[in-house]
């Protein structure tokens, strides 16, 4: 089923005439979308949403233990190489992931073990942080990410558009992965650190809208997983990007 009507959105009235729904004071997704498939895209939403709030509880879980227990910490923090593992194998489950994303329950084991992983090496970052400096990351992340979806949704009432953000976004990432990559043989000093983590909070910020509105007119009903899976990532990485900036500039 296709998930953009462009057509004028209409109710029958008395006497066979065609009215123009309100889409100002109505609660339609954005305009041009029929009422059938507008119910069916809010049942969609709250489903991704869903699944996205079990990802950060577990996150949330595991940081916890992670930084409660010290032998957990102290297990990773000693051994490089299992940390690596857990670092790189994210990377790894993407492809299962995609390949398997409409296949139950294969879907969501893949998908746990996915959000396990991320959630080992964010209890890493935040053990070793100061805990006045993770919890100023974390009220900066819930509210800017409160504030931009909210702003999305507004928007995309209002029928503006943000698919032109989808190259610019990409282009921002790649320029931010090399120099990330560039920083292992070249250090740079506090002040660089504090701008590319600033750059990097404007770019994760982007996807958070961008994505947001994917999933309001974009990811088919079967792209659930995959959706779920692609905000997660703007959130994660933008609580990682505050917390590095805010660790730098307090060093």
């Amino acid at each position: 089923m296709s998930t953009m009507h462009y057509a004028e959105v209409s109710t029958t009235g008395a006497g066979g005439k065609l009215d123009e729904v309100d889409i100002e004071s109505g609660e339609l997704l954005y305009p041009g979308l029929s009422k059938g498939e507008n119910q069916l895209r809010w049942g969609f939403i709250r489903k991704v949403y869903g699944i996205l709030s079990a990802q950060i509880l577990l996150t949330t879980a595991i940081s916890f233990v992670t930084v409660l227990y010290t032998p957990v910490n102290d297990l990773l923090k000693g051994s490089p190489g299992l940390l690596m593992f857990f670092a790189f194998l994210p990377f790894v489950l993407l492809w299962p992931l995609h390949v398997y994303q409409q296949r139950h329950p294969l879907n969501f084991v893949f998908l746990g073990l996915f959000t396990v992983s991320l959630s080992v090496t964010v209890g890493v970052a935040v053990a070793n942080t100061d805990g006045a400096i993770v919890l100023e990351a974390l009220i900066l992340t819930s509210g800017v990410v409160a504030s931009l979806t909210a702003y999305t949704f507004w928007a995309s009432k209002k029928g503006k558009d943000f698919s032109f953000l989808g190259p610019v976004l990409f282009t921002g990432l790649m320029v931010l992965l090399l120099t990330s990559f560039m920083q292992m043989f070249f250090p740079l000093g506090p002040t660089s650190n504090a701008v590319i983590g600033g750059v990097g909070a404007i770019l994760f910020s982007g996807y958070i809208v961008y994505d947001t509105e994917n999933l309001i007119k974009r990811f088919t009903y079967d792209e659930y997983i995959w959706a779920s899976i692609t905000l997660y990532l703007d959130i994660l990485n933008l609580f990682l990007t505050i917390l590095r900036m805010l660790r730098s500039s307090n060093n």
